[in-house]
């Protein structure tokens, strides 16, 4: 596992209660794409408590709120997919 895989899935684990954290490193489908330099492609699902009574975007701020520097250093792009556990 890549130590971004690992830094995502441990501030989501830390900074939002996940309770399951799955990450997919996209990267490779975006090679050649001037931004995948500055940092990877990847799409997550979390499923936290903290997203109940949340709609997406509140959701997503969520997440984005998680992994604060990430998204301007090891993160390029992000699929979010942001569930509660009775969701899942």
């Amino acid at each position: 596992m890549s130590d971004r895989i690992s830094l995502i899935e441990r501030r989501l684990r830390e900074r939002i209660a996940a309770e399951r954290v799955e990450v997919m490193d996209d990267s490779a489908e975006h090679a050649g794409h001037a931004g995948a330099k500055a940092g990877g492609h990847f799409s997550i699902t979390v499923v936290s408590p903290k997203f109940s009574g949340l709609n997406a975007v509140q959701r997503h701020r969520l997440v984005y709120d998680a992994l604060d520097e990430l998204m301007r250093t090891e993160i390029h792009a992000l699929s979010i997919r942001a569930l509660t556990p009775a969701e899942t």
